[in-house]
């Protein structure tokens, strides 16, 4: 999953909480919903802002995070979208400003502390990154703990920690089994243990909830291969063809690669 998606899904469902929340937990001072409101003001532009850097219009999303911190420069999730938008304009520096500035202003707000954690992932800290994961499921008013366990677990393989890692994906399915990024990645680990079944079964969901990736129809694939069910591989092996025939995946079926 990219960055973008893991991030974007974390702030806006803060943004559809936040006016509800006591003061302090999406920085200090009242939230009351007055049009005049500087309060108010920073959270509408900070919900316009995420509404354009989920198009991908980081410009138009900044611009509007300089008004949202204008009006109330103690709106911790307008730091916490900055920091986001940074991201992907690959400015890290400004990027752990924004975070810290937000961590600073509400330190155990969950999805701040997710987007912070998966910001350290992305910059090569992938070890750093999991207490802020882990403190953002200790907020018991956080609503999506089970992507906060699903990027712990992207992170801990990049750290080459297996065995935690299927520890993560399987708590984020427990909370949420048809969670998207943990059902693929824990079918890749199923699959390299050899519990075919298992890595079958979770790829086969992955696929009838989303659209079907190139790394997922290539695992299932290679699932199909190795039970020798030659008329699944051919199936997948056409569809990858047809649907991602320009992908690192197709080019390895080419070279008869498959592991």
């Amino acid at each position: 999953m990219n960055a973008r998606a893991l991030g974007v899904a974390a702030l806006l469902a803060a943004l559809a909480g936040c006016g509800g929340l006591p003061a302090g937990d999406a920085g200090e001072g009242p939230i009351v919903g007055t049009v005049g409101d500087p309060r108010h003001r920073a959270r509408v532009h900070t919900e316009l802002a995420a509404a354009y850097y989920e198009r991908g219009n980081m410009g138009v999303a900044l611009d509007e995070l300089r008004i949202a911190a204008a009006a109330d420069p103690r709106y911790a999730p307008a730091h916490s979208m900055l920091g986001l938008v940074y991201m992907e304009l690959r400015d890290e520096k400004l990027a752990e400003t924004s975070f810290e500035r937000a961590l600073a202003l509400a330190p155990g707000d969950g999805d701040i502390n997710h987007n912070y954690g998966w910001f350290l992932c992305q910059t090569k800290r992938a070890p750093e990154s999991i207490k802020y994961f882990l403190q953002a499921v200790r907020n018991p008013l956080y609503a999506t703990p089970w992507r906060s366990y699903t990027a712990a677990g992207i992170c801990t393989l990049r750290a080459n920690n297996v065995r935690d890692a299927e520890d993560f994906f399987q708590r984020a399915l427990r909370l949420e089994p048809d969670e998207p990024a943990a059902l693929l990645n824990l079918g890749q680990i199923r699959y390299r243990q050899g519990r075919l079944e298992e890595a079958r079964k979770l790829v086969t969901q992955f696929n009838r909830l989303s659209t079907p990736s190139a790394e997922s129809l290539w695992l299932a694939l290679r699932i199909e291969r190795k039970l020798g069910e030659r008329v699944a591989e051919q199936s997948f092996a056409t569809q990858l063809r047809r649907r991602y025939p320009g992908s690192p995946e197709f080019q390895a079926l080419q070279r008869g690669e498959f592991d």
